[in-house]
């Protein structure tokens, strides 16, 4: 089984959420049908613009923690250097 780290956006530069789960698919629909975060559905934030793949829930849980607490332009540039036009990365999985 994987487990994923992923960012979703509201938009290019928009809000940013940081999730971790075992099914990106599942969890999308999730948060597309507002039953994910209520902060995903206040917000909007539905474009899923970056994501990592770990072995382990633990892994996932470090880096998950790891990076929200990095500050915002780091994030920012994460997500810029895999996908510079912030497409939704959904259509991949």
């Amino acid at each position: 089984m994987s487990y994923f780290v992923y960012i979703l956006a509201s938009g290019k530069h928009g809000t940013l959420y940081i999730g971790v789960c075992n099914d990106m698919r599942a969890r999308l629909e999730l948060h597309r049908t507002g039953k994910g975060s209520k902060f995903v559905k206040k917000y909007g934030v539905m474009r899923l613009v970056y994501m990592e793949e770990y072995a382990t829930a633990l892994e996932a849980i470090q880096r998950e923690k790891q990076m929200k607490e990095w500050r915002r332009d780091w994030k920012i540039r994460r997500i810029e250097e895999n996908n510079p036009d912030w497409r939704d990365l959904s259509h991949l999985l």
